[in-house]
């Protein structure tokens, strides 16, 4: 236990720590926050012509109202949390790989759903949207990514008693 909580904190760091960067951030992080925004356009265009999304914001042509996607908010650090555990367990480079693919795509899709949801929750109810925004959905995600990894490691135990 104390080699896996030493490796997962030495990864957080490490992770974190490559995100900050500026050519990180530039080449990898704002692309792919603005991927997110056009996503979730693309799934309420839709239902609502009058959405825009530009960079990291989403846009609503008669309301005005508009979400910024900002760093906290696109799932990479929740990701990073899952990555750092799931490499942090001993297991094969292929299902750690595959724990990480499906991980990651399980919080962005928790993720896609938070966006749309706040962008909807601000046009009806500023105060609803606050409180969902910093408090409920960062809880979500974070389960989300608590439930991905528990799922995980009952996967590697249960092909472990099988194997055995």
């Amino acid at each position: 236990m104390r080699k896996f909580v030493f490796l997962f904190t030495a990864l957080l760091l490490g992770l974190f720590t490559l995100e900050l960067l500026d050519p990180v951030q530039a080449a990898v992080i704002q692309p792919f926050t603005g991927w997110l925004a056009d996503i979730s356009a693309a799934i309420i265009i839709p239902f609502d012509e009058h959405v825009r999304a530009s960079g990291r914001i989403i846009s609503h042509t008669q309301t005005g109202f508009a979400v910024s996607i900002e760093a906290g908010c696109n799932g990479v650090e929740a990701a990073i949390v899952l990555i750092a555990g799931v490499l942090a367990f001993p297991a094969s480079v292929k299902r750690k790989l595959a724990a990480i693919s499906l991980g990651f795509l399980a919080i962005q899709v928790m993720n896609i759903a938070r966006i749309i949801s706040l962008f909807y929750l601000g046009q009806w109810n500023l105060d609803v949207f606050t409180w969902t925004h910093l408090y409920l959905w960062p809880v979500l995600i974070m389960l989300d990514v608590l439930v991905v990894f528990m799922l995980y490691l009952r996967f590697l135990s249960q092909n472990t008693a099988a194997s055995a």
